[in-house]
């Protein structure tokens, strides 16, 4: 009579429902993972060359030799030997002679006379005005005659106005000046201008000389002031 076993059924039931469980989630996964791209980006990353690197093994130093025998001792060169140098006489310079230095004197300069500049040669002299025969003379006295000055004549001032009138060769008169005044007062220098422009707008008879030919010449006219 055969047994069997239920729980033990029972079991292998439930193990084979979980494994299909399992099966079933796997390709739920699966084709989410088709659907979303990470299928792909997987595949992409499990394309990627992988780097490999090889890494040095660092040796470290050798350790340092024991027992080495210690460095020579540094010697110092042997000093020089001395050599006396050899001993060497110098003779004294000899005295020179004494010299005599002769100094030149030059004779003293000769005497140097300056002579005095020669006087420049003096001007010549003038021209001797040629004589005159005939003084220069006022033709029309009466169409000149000068006017009492109204102060002059209200202070009864009188006296003589000497004019020294120079004639040209035409009887033009080239200048008058008073050479002896008429008298100390203003009311006589009032005369004695009254007297020079009056004369000097007179007619004049140029002055002659020996041959009668017209020159030239100075005259003097004495014009007395006086009350009438």
């Amino acid at each position: 009579m055969a047994t069997y076993d239920y729980g033990a059924q029972q079991r292998r039931s439930g193990r084979q429902i979980a494994g299909i469980g399992i099966v079933v989630l796997m390709h739920i996964l699966l084709g989410w993972a088709l659907v979303s791209g990470l299928a792909r980006k997987v595949v992409e990353v499990i394309k990627n060359p992988i780097e490999t690197k090889i890494i040095e093994e660092v040796k470290p130093p050798p350790p340092p030799p024991e027992n080495l025998p210690p460095p020579p001792p540094k010697l110092a060169p042997p000093p020089p030997s001395f050599v006396p140098p050899p001993e060497v006489v110098i003779a004294p310079p000899p005295t020179p002679a004494p010299t005599i230095t002769v100094t030149p004197v030059a004779p003293p300069p000769a005497p140097v006379t300056i002579a005095p500049a020669p006087a420049p040669p003096a001007p010549p002299a003038p021209p001797a005005p040629a004589p005159v025969a005939a003084q220069p003379a006022i033709t029309n006295v009466a169409a000149c005659k000068p006017e009492y000055p109204p102060a002059a004549l209200k202070a009864d001032a009188t006296g003589t106005t000497t004019i020294k009138f120079v004639i040209d060769a035409s009887g033009k008169v080239v200048s008058a000046d008073v050479i002896k005044p008429s008298g100390p007062s203003r009311e006589h220098r009032l005369l004695d201008r009254a007297a020079v422009s009056s004369l000097s707008g007179c007619t004049f008879r140029p002055g002659r000389d020996s041959n009668g030919q017209a020159v030239g010449a100075a005259t003097n006219v004495d014009y007395v002031w006086k009350l009438e």
